[in-house]
């Protein structure tokens, strides 16, 4: 069963009070579109951003909060939800400007320095050469960061040194108790196609396009897609019933030679 964004997997989306450049570095990296994160609006306090890398940009969506009747709950445009997680869902099958949300942004790595025993209740202890997984930059000297057993803290930042995962992956110098990312490493890549174009595939994720756009192709789970293009944009383009449109590669599944004989017979 496909993961929903809940409010358990919190950390996965919330990145706190990141700036507006910090959000652009980090989603400017990205390959594909949909890879988005949620940070707290600055001009606007109390209120969050949906940060999403749409094609060659990255947009910043308001999200209000509304109290009435002490109750709260979401706006996004004319769109309200009761709870953050509602709406995050809610765009992983409908557009926002050019894409869905497909997964979220991959947190920086924290390589700790020194043991930290910890004082206070809200500390995170850790040893030294120990990684950890960035939060969010709190304040100057304390950011708050989660560990491989899923605990959340706060932790000196003089303890610890962000690392480069740029540099890090790529020249294989990984310092003293390094992870290769579990994003980098699972983050959805366009498969080397070696099937004869045009193929068949089904579709395994809904997609609801903005009406907006005449080029997307509207997804219904379960359908069969004519894949008539693949792009290394991961971006594909396919027919249904004579509709014909671009689409994400992680909606579709090429079927198998026994799926397609069923098909037929």
């Amino acid at each position: 069963m496909e993961a929903d964004f809940d409010h358990e997997d919190k950390y996965s989306w919330y990145f706190g009070q990141l700036s507006r450049d910090e959000t652009n570095r980090i989603l400017e990296r990205e390959q594909f579109s949909g890879v988005f994160l949620v940070r707290e609006s600055k001009t606007m306090p109390g209120d969050f951003v949906l940060c999403v890398k749409e094609d060659a940009k990255v947009s910043h969506y308001i999200v209000n909060r509304i109290q009435s009747g002490g109750t709260g709950s979401f706006k996004i445009g004319d769109k309200e939800f009761p709870d953050i997680p509602s709406l995050l869902n809610f765009y992983k099958t409908h557009y926002l400007d050019t894409t869905t949300l497909i997964r979220p942004a991959p947190r920086a790595r924290l390589l700790c320095k020194y043991e930290f025993p910890g004082r206070d209740p809200e500390d995170l202890p850790f040893k030294r050469g120990e990684v950890l997984e960035l939060i969010s930059k709190d304040e100057a000297e304390w950011w708050s960061a989660r560990n491989t057993s899923g605990l959340v803290g706060q932790i000196p930042v003089r303890y610890i040194e962000v690392i480069d995962e740029d540099r890090q992956v790529n020249n294989g110098s990984e310092g003293p108790g390094y992870e290769r990312p579990q994003e980098i490493a699972q983050q959805p890549q366009p498969p080397a196609v070696q099937v004869k174009l045009p193929a068949k595939a089904i579709v395994i994720l809904q997609r609801i396009p903005s009406a907006y756009d005449r080029r997307q192709l509207r997804l219904e789970r379960g359908e069969i897609v004519t894949v008539v293009e693949t792009n290394l944009n991961g971006q594909w383009e396919g027919e249904i019933n004579g509709r014909r449109g671009i689409f994400p590669f992680t909606h579709v599944r090429f079927l198998t030679p026994e799926e397609l004989s069923n098909i037929d017979a």
